[in-house]
């Protein structure tokens, strides 16, 4: 797959690319590059033209979006939790793809105003050699032991869609006890990529992140490195893109979300980036040595009130004692 100008390398060091062609739709996207790569043929294919990406944590995407609103740069977002877009709401249009046909109702979003591209399950990713003897963490719960603190690794919700799913989630499902004493033990790192590379390298023993991002490594050869899915429950959230208002591309930034929704760029996107998909046509089994999603206990997760409560819960979480400064 090629991307136009400096391409894969760019975005590797986490630089912008800037389409050739002004019209060529430009996506401002969270997601990392393997991700980005298993979609541009597929996006090409259907939109008529490479995508020009720009690359940064969501948060910080969304901002940039609502900064440039009164004159537009980018055309389509993707993605991020219902929990993070809801804030912004005011900066995308709607957009009834029919590729949406194809996903269940129950992840579509309020007058599809934004579009399910994918499902995620948040996991712990734990690297058995770090234990010491100690018996890996089946739950929640155990995480809030003493003796875990320092070695729990989570993004910063203020600027992770990841974090923010996290932090929200844990803070509905355990008594206030508990989870103050998790976070107590927690070190918050500033984006999402970070918690796994940390456990990954042997700088922490557990890492919360998404499925998606922590079976990369296993997937990758690390034995060292195990799933957990807690017994308490995971939380569960679709990713979601997003057209944004007035975006210059016009019809080219609709097909672009077409493109996302479409069973090529999410069988692709589960092969290469391991990504559920949103589409109910594609078995994950035939791909990945990933659960079903039968198999995994998920407990309940509110989104609309997770957006609503956003701004309210990162100043409490600002407040609570970690156990390392951001990172």
């Amino acid at each position: 797959m090629k991307f136009h100008s400096i391409g894969a390398a760019a975005l590797a060091l986490g630089l912008s690319i800037v389409p050739a062609l002004a019209k060529e739709p430009v996506l401002y996207t969270s997601n990392p590059v393997p991700a980005v790569e298993a979609v541009q043929a597929v996006a090409k294919e259907k939109v008529g033209a490479s995508l020009g990406v720009i690359t940064g944590g969501s948060g910080v995407l969304l901002r940039r979006i609502e900064a440039e609103a009164a004159a537009p740069q980018g055309d389509v977002f993707w993605s991020s939790s219902a929990n993070t877009l809801g804030a912004y709401e005011k900066f995308f249009e709607p957009y009834n793809s029919p590729e949406l046909s194809a996903v269940p109702a129950s992840l579509r979003y309020p007058n599809n105003l934004f579009q399910p591209s994918n499902v995620h399950l948040v996991t712990m990713l734990v690297n058995t050699d770090l234990l010491d003897g100690v018996e890996a963490p089946d739950s929640w719960a155990d995480l809030a032991d003493p003796a875990w603190k320092g070695k729990v690794i989570v993004a910063d919700p203020a600027n992770s869609s990841t974090g923010y799913t996290i932090a929200w989630g844990l803070a509905q499902l355990l008594d206030k006890k508990t989870y103050e004493a998790l976070v107590a033990n927690m070190v918050v790192a500033g984006s999402s990529s970070s918690v796994p590379k940390g456990v990954s390298m042997g700088e922490y023993s557990v890492g919360l992140t998404f499925e998606t991002n922590s079976y990369a490594y296993v997937d990758g050869g690390q034995k060292e490195l195990k799933l957990v899915y807690p017994s308490e429950g995971t939380f569960m959230t679709a990713d979601y893109a997003g057209l944004v208002k007035n975006a210059p591309a016009g019809d080219a930034a609709r097909k672009t979300i077409d493109a996302l929704l479409s069973k090529e760029a999410q069988i692709e996107l589960l092969k290469v980036a391991f990504r559920r998909p949103s589409r109910s046509d594609i078995k994950i089994a035939d791909y990945v040595g990933l659960p079903e999603l039968a198999e995994v206990k998920v407990a309940p997760f509110d989104e609309a009130a997770a957006a609503k409560a956003r701004e309210a819960f990162l100043a409490e979480w600002a407040a609570l004692p970690k156990a390392g400064d951001t990172e």
